[in-house]
């Protein structure tokens, strides 16, 4: 029996003149700006269009592209590798806001014909900003074309045993290689609006399970960490303590910084050039005895085989698998609304 493995990402632009539509795409999805559509274009192009410069510099940084496309391609393909011993399995990639998008991979999928889909987001805490848009984008594509097939859906696994040992492997390996124990552990998180907490997104709560269960298996004595969150876009309140903040704080205290992108499992802007560039030359002009950062999941052995475990596993709340359940206050975690 032939099932489709579809796993999301957020993309990026392949190119310097892919920025401005791309950016255009991120800030048009109600998820994202959550206002009417006859609002929400003109705001978009807006916003695009101003982003567009700073963007640019951005990724001149990392080869004019971002490599986020080829890095999820190597996940799939890594994914599906595993998966073909236990049966006939195809995986292919959606990224939300660039190529290759859901309505171009949606005919992929139908020509190949499975008797399942399995919808994989590469976000392994869940939000609606994320996982939820892609997932609702997927669903009202098939709705369009009337496109009926079972389908189970993996809303998120940020406890999932194979994901924290993940992490543990690629933190100790770094952990490893420091002498200096006058260090400050940060884990950082993309942000999100405060306003989208107050609402009932499990996001943060998530993000905070997943760094619980990190350092309960860690096996470091008195290790000094905590969570913070990158990547504040605009005048609204987002959730904090700010990754920037913390590391100037700590710097200041002539501490080492040692940075774990706990909730990107791919390497992006976000990392290779917020955490590798900005935030080091942050952390040396502020003082820091030294900057580590730990690389994301990719195709880290753990990693993989989680995301296999979860394929197989059987649905555990409707046509929904989770490795946690939410309490009852986060309303937008789609296993509640069952």
């Amino acid at each position: 029996m032939k099932k489709a493995v579809v796993l999301f990402n957020l993309g990026g632009p392949d190119k310097l003149e892919s920025i401005e539509p791309f950016l255009f795409n991120l800030f048009n999805d109600s998820t994202i700006i959550s206002v009417p559509l006859i609002f929400r274009y003109p705001l978009a192009k807006l916003i695009s269009k101003r982003r567009t410069p700073i963007a640019k510099n951005i990724y001149k940084e990392i080869g004019n592209k971002s490599p986020i496309l080829e890095l999820t391609q190597n996940q799939a393909k890594s994914l599906e590798n595993n998966l073909s011993k236990k049966g006939d399995y195809k995986c292919f990639v959606v990224m939300r806001y660039w190529h290759p998008r859901a309505s171009d991979v949606i005919k992929k999928v139908k020509e190949y014909n499975p008797a399942e889909i399995i919808l994989l987001p590469l976000y392994p805490q869940y939000s609606a900003s994320t996982s939820g848009s892609s997932i609702s984008e997927w669903n009202d594509l098939c709705k369009k074309e009337n496109y009926q097939i079972k389908t189970k859906i993996i809303c998120c696994y940020p406890t999932e045993n194979n994901f924290i040992e993940s992490h543990i492997s690629l933190i100790n390996k770094t952990l490893k290689s420091i002498e200096n124990n006058n260090f400050k552990l940060i884990f950082s998180a993309h942000g999100l609006p405060e306003n989208k907490i107050k609402k009932g997104d499990p996001y943060q709560w998530q993000v905070e399970e997943t760094v619980k269960e990190i350092m309960s298996r860690l096996k470091q004595e008195n290790l000094d960490h905590l969570i913070s969150y990158q990547s504040h876009v605009g005048p609204m309140k987002w959730i904090g303590p700010s990754t920037d903040e913390m590391i100037i704080k700590y710097s200041k205290e002539k501490k080492g910084i040692v940075i774990v992108p706990v909730a990107f499992v791919s390497e992006h802007s976000e990392t290779l050039v917020e955490l590798d560039i900005e935030y080091k030359k942050l952390a040396e002009k502020n003082g820091c005895s030294f900057y580590r950062r730990i690389a994301a999941l990719g195709i880290e052995e753990n990693f993989i085989k989680g995301l296999t475990e979860l394929v197989l596993r059987q649905e555990t709340r409707g046509n929904f698998v989770s490795s946690i359940i939410c309490p009852n206050q986060y309303i937008k975690c789609p296993c509640l609304e069952l």
